[in-house]
């Protein structure tokens, strides 16, 4: 499974076979993270590392197959490699020996038609210097930074760090803030956290942590309790500027906080720094179009084991089948499987929280359906739409502008 070490920004490395992916990640990090042989085609399939690389910090560098691969197989490894693009935040285009016509043009027009930033670096210069033609040539495709190195002679790897510090996008790395303008200083929040068959053993999930911690780093006061102890505490008296609920418990949260207490769920939460806030909000209001014999599909960023609790998979499809009366066929896609061919077949789709997954691989997964124009949105807006309770789990965020 995903670990939330995959937050941190991914760098894919691409190129043509031999010339030498694996060494320059070597090479950038200062040590031995990545097979190297003088074997053409030796990396088959994407690795992932979690890396340390100076002037940059932690970042997940992924090693792809050539992608001049040939052969039945050699494509496949191709495609895969092209694939990963939809989940990185910036690409290196690593030529040699001058080389750079179809394949590279082909990889920089799928980078730009996803927008993802790239660098372009010529390996391999103790052997043969970068060309000025060949910089002409890459120049009339892009803008992007070229830089001539040799990892053999460990040259120009500073100017490559430097080129990705500038290439990268500041929300890759930049901690992304769960609470920005919705609380100040000293306010209370209130997190509704149930434990259930789904929630790790002796621990909290993800997003109930990172929640945790967001309010803190906001200096605020965070307090947290279980649904069943909700009446309990509003005995106390205290006012919590916020009350945050896992959405599965939106519909008893809502009865039991005061109207005049805001009130949102984990998910909306995530929804808007890690997706298309807007599009999901069009897309709940879609649930109600919905008609006998639409097709929709659930989007799991991480696998995980499935229990009969399963929201995704079972929660969600039957509330929806309650709510809208209609017959509905649901598929579920989990991790960074690939989407069906056929997107258009589909008359909404329902993202997850997105947790474990960064900003930029959910709005890649989530682009081919918005480009097409079907409905898209999360678990967490959806579940509001369906409780009754959309427009109260939005409201602490209308006069919330950041910008994410």
């Amino acid at each position: 499974m995903d670990k939330g070490r995959d937050l941190k920004p991914h760098i894919g490395i691409f190129g043509r076979r031999n010339n030498g992916k694996s060494s320059f990640i070597n090479a950038l990090t200062g040590q031995d993270v990545a097979i190297v042989s003088e074997i053409a085609g030796t990396t088959t399939d994407p690795v992932k590392k979690s890396v340390e690389i100076f002037g940059i910090g932690p970042a997940i560098m992924i090693d792809t197959a050539g992608i001049d691969d040939t052969g039945d197989l050699g494509k496949k490894r191709v495609h895969k490699s092209l694939e990963i693009i939809k989940q990185v935040d910036c690409a290196v285009i690593l030529i040699a020996g001058n080389q750079f016509g179809e394949f590279e043009t082909n990889l920089i027009a799928t980078l730009k038609n996803i927008d993802v930033p790239f660098i372009v670096v010529h390996n391999k210069s103790d052997m043969e210097p970068l060309d000025p033609a060949t910089i002409h040539q890459i120049q009339s495709f892009s803008d992007a930074p070229v830089i001539d190195i040799s990892v053999v002679m460990k040259t120009n790897i500073d100017a490559v760090i430097n080129a990705l510090k500038q290439t990268i996008p500041p929300t890759s790395y930049q901690k992304p803030s769960l609470f920005d303008q919705l609380i100040k200083p000293k306010d209370i929040v209130l997190l509704v956290t149930p434990i259930d068959s789904e929630a790790p053993d002796g621990r909290m999930i993800l997003p109930q942590v990172m929640a945790w911690r967001d309010v803190l780093d906001h200096d605020g006061i965070c307090m947290s309790v279980k649904e069943t102890e909700l009446e309990d505490f509003f005995r106390l008296n205290i006012k919590p500027a916020l009350v945050v609920t896992d959405s599965q418990a939106f519909e008893y949260v809502a009865s039991v906080v005061p109207e005049d207490v805001p009130l949102t769920g984990f998910s909306i939460l995530f929804a808007r720094i890690k997706g298309p806030f807007e599009y999901y909000i069009q897309g709940a209001r879609a649930i109600a179009d919905l008609r006998d014999g639409d097709k929709i599909l659930i989007l799991e960023s991480c696998t995980h084991q499935v229990s009969c609790e399963d929201i995704g998979r079972n929660k969600l499809p039957n509330w929806i089948r309650k709510h809208t009366g209609k017959n509905l066929t649901f598929d579920v896609i989990a991790g960074m499987s690939p989407l069906p061919e056929n997107i258009s077949s589909y008359a909404l789709v329902i993202q997850c929280g997105g947790c474990m997954s960064t900003r930029k691989q959910i709005m890649n997964r989530l682009k081919p359906f918005t480009d097409a124009g079907i409905p898209v949105t999360n678990y967490g807006m959806a579940i509001a739409f369906l409780k009754g309770i959309f427009t109260r789990a939005l409201k602490p965020f209308q006069s919330a502008t950041a910008t994410l």
